[in-house]
């Protein structure tokens, strides 16, 4: 059974790609298989993981809008996860979709072409707002994670995100569930962190999946060599950290799988 988790806040910023190739190539160390799904049109995902959007002839965008099956886009990277990458392309899906009857469906309509290449996960990394593609997101999610920045501006955004989940468990996906916020760029050492992280569950009555994620330089040296912090820095306070949640992500999914 595929788990299929979009990442997801409008707010940049808050390390939600970074989350995204993190915990996917932890995940892979760990022995699952899975796929990550750039569905931003600034393509960060597709750069961080060594792959030039430049360079790419058919990416995504083909795949929502033209029916291409994800099998002809997919791309294996060197953290061991395969990759249905994005281009500046996927800007114009978003206003060919807009049109379009069902389009809420469109990202899980092509994942359903994918099903044979049986992925234990798909991680989906959404765009920074809450239109059509992060719909079409959650729409064929099982579950949605929040990345959240530990300071008090980044909640603001975080009501609205839920305001859209509770819409499309009403219209396109009653089973959605919200895995919880992920605290991200935390620094523990001062007080405004902590007392964030500590209001984030009262505030949201949502589950905040430990540990948070510190904040470290490691993060931004990454991307630059193509690569996940588990691969350029694999002692870091930073890797460790999202193989804690990635572990804490797999056991939450064998009890789903488990329930059915």
């Amino acid at each position: 059974m595929t788990i299929t988790l979009a990442v997801a806040n409008q707010k940049g910023g808050v390390a939600k790609t970074t989350s995204v190739a993190s915990i996917g190539a932890a995940l892979a160390e760990l022995g699952e298989r899975v796929l990550l799904v750039d569905l931003d049109p600034q393509a960060c995902l597709t750069f961080s993981l060594g792959i030039d959007p430049e360079d790419l002839e058919v990416s995504v965008h083909h795949v929502l809008t033209k029916g291409l099956s994800p099998t002809e886009v997919i791309l294996q990277t060197d953290e061991g996860v395969d990759l249905l990458p994005s281009t500046i392309e996927l800007a114009r899906a978003e206003a060919d979709l807009l049109t379009r009857t069902g389009r809420e469906h469109a990202v899980k309509t092509a994942l359903e072409l994918a099903d044979d290449l049986d992925y234990d996960w798909v991680l989906l990394d959404c765009p920074p707002s809450l239109g059509v593609l992060t719909v079409a997101a959650l729409t064929a999610a099982d579950g949605v994670l929040i990345p959240l920045q530990c300071e008090t501006l980044s909640h603001r955004g975080v009501g609205q995100l839920l305001d859209t989940v509770h819409d499309v468990r009403r219209f396109t996906n009653r089973g959605l569930e919200v895995w919880g916020v992920l605290p991200t760029l935390y620094d523990g050492r001062t007080i405004h962190a902590r007392t964030v992280l500590e209001t984030i569950s009262d505030t949201y009555d949502l589950e905040v999946i430990e540990p948070p994620i510190p904040k470290t330089i490691k993060f931004a040296e990454a991307p630059a060599r193509g690569r996940s912090i588990l691969a350029t820095s694999r002692s870091s306070k930073g890797a460790a950290a999202y193989r804690e949640v990635a572990a804490s992500l797999l056991k939450r999914a064998g009890l789903k799988r488990e329930g059915g």
